[in-house]
């Protein structure tokens, strides 16, 4: 009785085992014939056929409006403000007279200086006839010549300082805002109003030292001023001669006409410097570029397997970007689930 029972029990254990070696064997299998299926399952992209076209490279820059002409307007004497000949906030022209200081001292001064000026003169007259008779000497005659010299000195010097009282525009422009009345002192540290020029302005910006070769004096550029859709216009009349160490910049500057007044000095421009028309370049949607530590690559499509290709790419816009060397004409390139390929990798493309 006890020997059935041990073989009833062998038999159980065989037969359990049987069962679970071939559970187990079969699941191996699906496991594998699973890894194997998803290993060789291509991946579904999207691509597009590499062409050439011609690319207008511009590069995006900000720069500054600062006005051509702009000073602050100073009197030169010292004195008593009699008279002020413009309106704030308008337009005054070149050699117009913005105020006037008294001048009744200077002009006392100068007729005293014009009345030692003929008694010299005349000494120097009566000098020169005693000495064509040897009644003097030379350095007697010289002398009287030296005092006629430096009388007329003085008077030049007090109708210069005469002429300083009448402040004038030294070129036309529009006047600001002025600190001084009718009766004011004034010295010269007081400013009295700005003088700008807004009918040209200057535009200054600065761009990498890589295209400093291809800029040159003359080209026309375009801006946008904030709250303003307008594009304006700018010619590039100077070139600073270096390359600033600190940054790696060239600094540039452009002229521009501002007949209508719209645009205001010391508000931001947004520029745009057009660089080498290149013919037959490659430009890709940026998303297809992956940056690596050795530079910048992307796939392309060959024999139904993604191929990694190392890239030179240079100008970047926000949708594309310009590639020098690694693609040709006709390659399909990848263009979305680049970040998951990897080299080799079985791939089935749409080309859009």
């Amino acid at each position: 009785m006890k020997l059935k029972h041990l073989i009833y029990a062998l038999l159980v254990i065989v037969i359990g085992g049987f069962i679970t070696y071939r559970i187990v064997s079969n699941k191996s299998k699906n496991d594998d014939s699973k890894k194997f299926n998803d290993k060789d399952k291509p991946t579904t992209v999207t691509g597009m056929v590499v062409k050439t076209s011609t690319f207008d490279n511009n590069l995006s820059l900000s720069g500054s409006i600062e006005a051509n002409e702009q000073i602050e307007i100073h009197s030169e004497v010292s004195g008593i403000v009699e008279g002020i000949f413009f309106n704030e906030g308008t337009y005054v022209n070149k050699g117009q007279v913005l105020f006037k200081v008294n001048d009744i001292e200077l002009k006392a001064q100068l007729r005293q200086a014009t009345t030692k000026e003929s008694l010299t003169s005349e000494n120097e007259r009566r000098a020169k006839l005693l000495l064509q008779k040897e009644a003097i000497s030379q350095e007697e005659y010289d002398v009287a010549r030296a005092d006629h010299a430096s009388a007329q000195a003085q008077s030049q010097l007090i109708r210069a300082q005469i002429a300083k009282t009448s402040v004038k525009a030294p070129f036309s422009g529009k006047i600001g805002l002025r600190s001084i009345s009718p009766g004011t002192y004034i010295t010269p540290t007081v400013l009295v109003a700005k003088l700008v020029n807004t009918g040209k302005l200057k535009i200054t910006f600065s761009i990498p030292e890589k295209y400093a070769s291809q800029v040159k004096s003359g080209s026309v550029i375009d801006f946008t001023v904030s709250g303003s859709e307008k594009v304006y216009n700018a010619k590039i009349y100077a070139i600073e001669p270096e390359v600033a160490v600190e940054t790696r910049t060239l600094q540039i500057r452009a002229i521009a006409d501002n007949v209508d007044g719209k645009i205001f000095p010391g508000t931001f421009a947004d520029v745009k410097l057009p660089l080498n028309i290149i013919k037959d370049a490659i430009v890709i949607p940026t998303q297809a570029i992956i940056p690596v530590q050795s530079g910048k690559k992307v796939y392309i499509s060959e024999n139904g397997k993604a191929k990694e290709v190392m890239v030179e790419a240079t100008t970047r816009t926000d949708a594309s970007i310009l590639v020098l060397s690694g693609l040709k004409a006709g390659d399909t390139l990848i263009t979305s689930g680049v970040m998951s390929l990897k080299n080799e990798a079985p791939i089935i493309v749409k080309v859009k």
